[in-house]
């Protein structure tokens, strides 16, 4: 570690790490718009599923050795993963528990669908690419855990929330 960041007070580290989701986001979504504007949409978001394919469970993992969360830990597991994932420093997101074995995860804001509203756009249909995303997530956390889409744009949109995930705990 950076002997430097120990001196750093916490609002500042805090800064930093939501500075650095920003800028990974920010390149992501520059990575996809150019692939889109060179080889379609369409291989974009199939490129961009095979790329979340492979990060997300990266990101599980590393998540899971920082905090000490042991493999196959259910859904409480999930839930702190869920929450320190790079998106949760830049998004609103919101965790709900159903009961033992099943939460909801929904994105009430998204950087990337907000920004696309303000430009007039229409929203970003991230359903396929999110399926990858969050079903490698879960099952890096533990294995036995089966995500499903509730909702997710090409869907139209709640009010509240631009996607919605169920995690469920099979045995």
């Amino acid at each position: 570690m950076r002997k430097d960041l120990l001196d750093y007070d916490k609002e500042l580290l805090v800064g930093l790490l939501e500075d650095a989701a920003k800028l990974w986001l920010a390149h992501d979504g520059l990575w996809f718009l150019e692939v889109e504007k060179r080889y379609g949409l369409q291989t974009a978001i199939d490129l961009d599923a095979e790329c979340w394919g492979r990060f997300s469970p990266l990101e599980a993992n590393r998540i899971m050795n920082r905090l000490g969360l042991r493999q196959n830990g259910g859904i409480d597991s999930l839930i702190t993963a869920l929450n320190h994932r790079l998106y949760s420093h830049i998004n609103k997101q919101m965790v709900e528990r159903i009961d033992d074995s099943t939460i909801i995860l929904r994105m009430n804001s998204c950087r990337v669908q907000a920004a696309r509203e303000r430009k007039g756009l229409e929203l970003f249909p991230c359903r396929e690419v999110g399926i990858t995303e969050y079903s490698t997530f879960a099952t890096a956390v533990d294995s036995r855990i089966r995500t499903r889409c509730l909702i997710c744009p090409p869907d139209p949109k709640p009010d509240d929330h631009y996607c919605a995930w169920e995690f469920t705990l099979t045995e």
